[in-house]
């Protein structure tokens, strides 16, 4: 299997700007042009000194671009790129520009792009594209489903092919471009749907250390392109030297998931919400934690299907430890010790998050109350759990330390709060969000002189167990905590 190039996409509303991103585009083996909306253009001035191979672009706007002009103009724009030497050009299979792809066929790429889904007529569509006599075949298409992209390894095995999923559940056709067989794939500043940063992709994703035998994991959810797990897991992998790499897995659903895992052949997952309790009974076998919390968070493939565990219980608890003063329980060690005994816990939230922590409250002895805007959920997670439903919110001077389970404060409501305004009477609010800056929860709380945790250190500390339980190796101390750390300052840019 060869490796396919990373291609850089471009643009600008004037020629500077284009001439000034192209030059900026270091990272990338190709740089597209994006002729297609730069006001005075001027194919000569895009060509010239350029340092890389150029794919030339100017796309209609009936196929997504920013070209208004008639199509013999725009044809005019294209004809000359090929006239000047530009190493290739990108020609809509769908624009009738027969004669230019028939004179210059080595040159060219012909696309097709779908922005609405999968057509049905995807494989008869790829080998009318092919009897053209380009070079290079472009089949482009929205992902809805991760599974959506599946069709495109087919098309790609002639080795002519650039196949790409649109949208974040195309995502991994761009970084995993080499397992797909992609012939290059397309990184910049979100100039396509799903594009990602082409320094991002090859620092963080390790774009061109992927091969066929690279381990593929990932976090898979309904809302997972903010994730900072990503950033730990292959700072990790690429501390221990190991041949792996981790993407983002945004699933329709988690049979979706497990399909386009058995065919990438996925190693392993993180699972986020909604799907701790899919993965759970998705898989063959799980041990006493995952069981415990009704939840798996993490997953492994095993040779008859999926093992799970929840590396949540054990997370959660290391941070509240040190700061209570207690000593955080290594990797698997017993958590059957109680210095919680005398402390009223109020955890916030129904769903699989907080089931572990009232798992991991529970080994330690604690008084807990679950709470929920729904009660029925409450009283649900309350009666399987074997711990109190109480109101929502929870009554003043009810608790010592309240826990945020729910996603208030986080990445999807990052301004919103499950208790705003308080009252904040207890000693600690321990908010499992994270996100650049303080939650609105962490900062009240803290102005009112309580102590307080997010949820980077929590998050921190379950990635370190599920890399070990993936690798049988712990990661390199410290370096899951600077990648986190690093990734969100960098955010809150």
């Amino acid at each position: 299997m060869t490796h396919s190039l990373l291609c850089e996409t471009v643009t600008g509303d004037t020629m500077a700007e284009l001439t000034a991103a192209r030059g900026r585009a270091a990272a990338a083996d190709m740089v597209e042009l994006r002729l297609d909306g730069v006001r005075d253009l001027d194919v000569a001035q895009a060509l010239h000194g350029r340092r890389a191979p150029v794919v030339v672009t100017c796309r209609p706007a009936w196929e997504g671009g920013r070209f208004d002009g008639s199509e013999e103009e725009r044809r005019a724009v294209l004809a000359r790129a090929l006239t000047l030497g530009a190493e290739y050009v990108d020609l809509e299979w769908r624009a009738g520009f027969d004669d230019l792809v028939r004179a210059n066929g080595s040159r060219v790429v012909v696309s097709s792009h779908d922005f609405a889904g999968v057509p049905d007529d995807l494989s008869s569509r790829a080998r009318a594209m092919r009897s053209t006599g380009a070079a290079v075949i472009k089949v482009a298409v929205t992902a809805a489903r991760l599974s959506d992209t599946l069709p495109l390894l087919e098309i790609a095995k002639g080795g002519d092919a650039v196949v790409i999923g649109m949208g974040e559940a195309g995502v991994p056709t761009r970084l995993l471009a080499s397992r797909f067989g992609s012939r290059w794939t397309y990184g910049g500043d979100a100039v396509a749907p799903g594009q990602i940063p082409t320094t991002r992709m090859v620092e963080q994703f390790r774009f061109r250390a992927v091969g066929a035998s690279t381990a593929l994991y990932g976090v898979v959810g309904g809302n997972v392109m903010q994730s900072v797990s990503p950033a730990m897991h292959n700072a990790a992998f690429a501390a221990a030297g190991l041949d792996a790499v981790y993407v983002p897995l945004r699933a329709a659903d988690f049979a979706d998931f497990l399909v386009f895992a058995d065919a990438l052949g996925i190693s392993g997952a993180s699972v986020t919400i909604p799907f701790k309790l899919a993965a759970l009974t998705a898989s063959v076998s799980s041990d006493d934690l995952a069981c415990r919390a009704g939840a798996a968070n993490t997953i492994r493939r095993v040779h008859s299907g999926w093992e799970a565990t929840n590396t949540d219980i054990a997370g959660f608890l290391e941070p509240l430890d040190a700061v209570w003063g207690a000593d955080a329980p290594e990797a698997g060690a017993d958590l059957k010790v109680r210095p919680y005994a005398s402390v009223r816990f109020s955890v916030l939230g129904a769903g699989g998050a907080s089931r572990a922590v009232i798992v991991a409250l529970t080994s330690r002895g604690a008084r807990i109350t679950v709470h929920a805007r729904r009660q029925d959920q409450a009283q649900e997670v309350a009666a399987s759990t074997g711990v109190e439903a109480g109101p929502w919110p929870p009554a003043a001077r009810s608790w010592d330390v309240l826990v945020n389970c729910t996603p208030l404060g986080g990445a999807s409501a990052p301004d919103a709060s499950p208790l705003p305004g308080g009252p904040f009477d207890g000693r600690l609010v321990y908010d499992l969000t994270y996100r650049p800056g303080e939650s609105l929860l962490v900062r009240e709380a803290r102005r009112a002189g309580l102590r307080t945790l997010d949820g980077l250190p929590m998050l921190v500390a379950q990635a370190e167990r599920q890399f070990a339980w993936w690798t049988g190796r712990r990661p390199a101390r410290g370096v899951m905590q600077a990648a986190a750390l690093a990734e969100t300052s960098h955010r809150g840019d």
